[in-house]
């Protein structure tokens, strides 16, 4: 368990007038959080990941400072809606659409049109966008994706399963379909390095720590050559206006990579249990929640009311949420986290009460917003101010 430097105590008192279960956001966090994700880029423009945020406020927040530039949302949904309410005014779906609504939506509309870049890597991608609008339907920004897994043989993909494009041909030959089509204009690039960005190598020396970072040092290698050609290849046909990559786990290897323009980052902001695992940097706990003890099963064990916001992912113990304050506590291994209770044991454990609280941390960053409606936003030993999630102002895009 990560070791706070911030006492409950401190929480308690800030949030003493509000009744858990609740959400807090501690903005000195989240502010140094951002400024170390800056300086991790050296320089190169970061696009923030809404999926890892889910809150406007904050999303907001980060987009006025200097170095972040636009958003790469999950949904295209989610983009519209933003563009509409001028949150930002350079949006990159990450994900390809199916969502009919929503594409008439973004035809209908000239400012999300200007903004909004959807997800290809397929002709038929193309085909369900004439489907949705039918013939003569405005220009629709488009974006490229290419696969970025390391397959170091045949028949060995290590890395999400994404885009089917994964050459610098295939790459040319899907950019050559996108130009030859009216009601498109490819704008970009992306690739995404889920094999770095979103696998921990957790520091020290056993020989599964050691595998991991000579996988990601070679796939890392191997992936400077092949987008760098896949980019050439594509500009050579085209104008593009970004070559998006990478996420908040492999700010510096995507940064390293001169055919990318920017770079995806989020979950960094919010400092969830995930990055425990990775030797490269930490960010601070910026979002945590809070759950009351509701009842003493016994001397060592407190059970606390709700708790059972699992993270999305393979199953298994690092989705679960992680007792924070006080330090001390751990989850039952036979209960884990609950739908309706969670017993925590351990040393502090024995100190606790009825009504008192125990601080918890999420294992992924912006899930919990889909659990709570509003965060409450602590700027050093108050609340400054409440703000709505997605949730909150009634959203959820899946």
């Amino acid at each position: 368990m990560r070791v706070s430097s911030v006492s409950a105590v401190a929480y308690d008192l800030a949030t003493k007038d509000l009744d858990p279960p609740l959400a807090i956001v501690d903005l000195d966090a989240f502010d140094a959080n951002a400024d170390d994700l800056l300086r991790r880029a050296a320089g190169r423009p970061l696009r923030l990941v809404s999926k890892s945020v889910r809150c406007r406020y904050l999303l907001e927040r980060a987009l006025a400072r200097p170095g972040f530039t636009g958003l790469m949302c999950y949904s295209l949904a989610e983009a519209v809606w933003l563009a509409k309410l001028g949150t930002a005014d350079d949006i990159v779906v990450a994900y390809p659409t199916a969502d009919h609504g929503a594409l008439r939506a973004l035809a209908a509309d000239e400012r999300a049109r200007g903004a909004v870049t959807i997800m290809i890597d397929s002709p038929e991608h193309l085909d369900l966008v004439d489907a949705a609008l039918g013939d003569g339907h405005p220009e629709i920004r488009v974006c490229l994706e290419l696969d970025a897994s390391w397959r170091p043989v045949p028949g060995v993909h290590v890395g999400t399963r994404r885009s089917p494009v994964f050459t610098p041909r295939e790459s040319a030959e899907m950019a050559k379909k996108v130009l030859a089509r009216k009601g498109f204009r490819l704008v970009g690039m992306m690739a995404y390095e889920g094999q770095i960005a979103g696998l921990q190598d957790v520091a020290g020396s056993s020989p599964r720590n050691a595998v991991v970072r000579w996988m990601q040092r070679r796939s890392a290698a191997e992936l400077v050559q092949r987008r760098s050609a896949a980019v050439a290849a594509v500009r050579a046909l085209t104008e593009l206006e970004f070559v998006n990559g990478g996420g908040t786990g492999s700010v510096e290897s995507t940064g390293a990579d001169p055919s990318v323009t920017e770079i995806a980052a989020g979950s960094g902001l919010i400092g969830p249990t995930v990055f425990d695992g990775y030797s490269r940097f930490r960010p601070r706990p910026a979002v945590l929640f809070a759950l009351p003890v509701v009842r003493r099963p016994s001397r060592g064990i407190a059970t606390l009311f709700s708790g059972g916001y699992i993270a999305s992912g393979p199953a298994g113990a690092s989705r679960l949420p992680s007792p924070y304050l006080p330090e001390g506590l751990t989850l039952l291994g036979m209960e884990g986290a609950g739908e309706v209770q969670t017993p925590v044991t351990g040393k502090a454990a024995r100190a606790l009460r009825l009504g008192d609280r125990v601080w918890l941390r999420h294992a992924k960053a912006g899930e919990l917003a889909e659990r709570f409606t509003d965060y409450h936003v602590l700027a050093g030993d108050r609340v400054d101010r409440t703000v709505p999630t997605y949730r909150g102002e009634g959203k959820s895009f899946g």
